[in-house]
């Protein structure tokens, strides 16, 4: 990509917490990454979630931290243009994996994935991360993630389960609620694009980000790969993050960046 492009995408990046981008994995990465998801499908893991209801005519379903036993994902991971665009949208000299979370709706899934952001979720503190979105199915445009531009700026705001509201995270009363931004769209500067397989979103993880349910006769599976710059530091919660981390806090002290196999250097 040319330099001057770059540091326009690192621009908007920065402006709007969010970028989207055109085909930035080679067609037989998106088969390997199609692959990796369908065998994650076929055999979850522990970590794997159902995030929509039983009477839903569709099925929404996550999962969680996969790239080791996963082949497809760790080549992704590794030998794909994504690390070093994570290097220019955040200017950092290193780029650490932090995780990877499958996320697949299938055929009239009604469940919402609600506004939310997803820092206050994990275990990390800083600015310089990115997480990427990357559909292996076309997606329309009102199926699409959606994102409020200039949230990334903060604050944090309170993490609660999809389903139930329950603020598990951090205390009840201790961080602001969201506004309701579906009752009042208009209020909000709503950035969403429809997108084909190969292509790519780059977002901060203070991003507030939402999506629809799905059309019949769509199927949305996506791959989001979090990954970690220069300022990313431990922050250990005395709850259970997720995704969470067995032991982690024995392991790295408040504060320390991120050095530890489960985050192994992608960039440079």
């Amino acid at each position: 990509m040319h330099a001057t492009a770059i540091e326009q995408l690192r621009e908007e990046y920065e402006r709007h917490g969010v970028v989207c981008l055109r085909g930035v994995l080679k067609p037989t990465e998106v088969d390997r990454l199609r692959e990796g998801i369908d065998a994650n499908l076929a055999t979850p893991s522990p970590r794997a979630k159902v995030a929509s209801r039983p009477d839903d005519p569709g099925f929404f379903i996550e999962d969680f931290c996969n790239w080791q036993e996963n082949a497809a994902y760790r080549e992704v991971i590794t030998q794909s243009a994504l690390a070093a665009l994570a290097a220019q949208l955040t200017g950092s000299r290193t780029i650490r994996l932090y995780h990877d979370h499958m996320l697949t709706k299938e055929s009239g899934t009604q469940q919402r994935t609600p506004w939310h952001q997803d820092q206050p979720y994990y275990n990390v503190e800083g600015s310089q991360n990115v997480s990427f979105w990357i559909p292996v199915d076309p997606v329309s445009r009102a199926s699409t993630l959606e994102f409020v531009a200039g949230s990334h700026r903060g604050p944090w705001l309170m993490p609660r389960t999809f389903m139930s509201n329950e603020a598990r995270w951090f205390p009840e009363g201790s961080l602001a609620d969201l506004p309701d931004i579906e009752a009042d769209r208009a209020a909000y500067d709503i950035l969403g694009w429809a997108m084909e397989p190969g292509d790519a979103l780059a977002f901060n993880m203070l991003t507030l980000h939402a999506s629809a349910g799905l059309e019949p006769g769509r199927r949305r599976r996506a791959f989001s790969v979090r990954m970690l710059g220069d300022d990313m530091r431990h922050a250990p919660r005395r709850w259970k993050t997720s995704p969470d981390f067995p032991g982690l806090t024995d392991q790295l002290p408040e504060g320390a960046p991120m050095d530890h196999p489960l985050f192994p250097v992608l960039w440079p």
